[in-house]
């Protein structure tokens, strides 16, 4: 049996594709969770808090490979801050891998921003690292579409465009770049297509047999110009394979 790998958001969406392409590569692995839950299948889980380190010390002992997949709308920062201290109090951690999200640096919202500083402290932390944007996960595209359909106006952000990628396949990239050497910024994985807001709206409507009436709105300042310029859009390959309306026909057909 290999090392075990510890992983951070282990129990999330794209923790629960990745986790099992690690144990089938061998290796035991370690995720870290808010509760404590009973080991199986050579998977531990251990209960820490990212936000405040509790837990992180005892959980990094004789770990040489780090999975950073937790993050949310807040603290990508502050969790990422403190799993890097513990890493480097450990002593032990060789490579650090890290999901980022496209336009870390070059979209102007909050999530992006903390993206951007949690690349940078694990650039600075002297500890082999890699790190992996991706685009904006199918199952995010489908609730915030579906979310918005709701209303009985739907609101029509003009300029917006998204380029979604399937979670299994920013799964199966992240398990190769684990098992693998530390690359440093590795090049941005994102869906095949690259579709406007409006796109991914009609198709969810059509799929769902719904109407609605469109409202077009400007979206204004920097955040408007940094979606209008394609800043979280990627140009580069590798692309992923599995388009929206591949996930959309699946995922509505299991859901009927």
């Amino acid at each position: 049996m290999s090392s075990t790998i510890l992983v951070t958001g282990g129990t999330g969406l794209l923790g629960s594709h990745v986790v099992p392409l690690l144990r089938q590569a061998g290796h035991r692995v370690r995720v870290l969770s808010r509760h404590a839950r009973d080991a199986g299948g050579g998977v531990e889980h251990v209960a820490v808090d990212l936000l405040t380190g509790d837990g992180l010390d005892e959980a990094l002992t004789g770990v040489r490979t780090v999975l950073h997949l937790a993050g949310g709308p807040k603290g990508d920062d502050v969790g990422t801050r403190n799993l890097v201290r513990a890493a480097q109090r450990a002593g032990t951690v060789r490579h650090l891998v890290y999901i980022s999200v496209i336009g870390a640096d070059a979209v102007p919202i909050g999530y992006f921003a903390r993206k951007a500083e949690a690349e940078r402290i694990i650039a600075g932390s002297g500890i082999p690292y890699t790190v992996l944007r991706a685009a904006q996960f199918h199952e995010f595209a489908l609730r915030t579409v579906r979310a918005m359909a709701k209303a009985p106006i739907l609101p029509a952000p003009g300029g917006v465009r998204w380029q979604p990628v399937a979670t299994r396949e920013v799964a199966a990239r992240l398990a190769e770049l684990t098992l693998g050497a530390p690359a440093g910024r590795v090049p941005d994985l994102a869906g095949p297509r690259v579709y406007t807001l409006e796109e991914l709206q009609r198709s969810y409507l059509a799929s769902v047999g719904k109407r609605r009436m469109r409202l077009p709105i400007h979206v204004p300042g920097k955040i408007g110009k940094a979606y209008r310029s394609g800043a979280n859009l990627s140009a580069a390959t590798p692309t992923g394979s599995d388009t929206w309306e591949e996930f959309l026909t699946a995922r509505l057909t299991h859901l009927a």
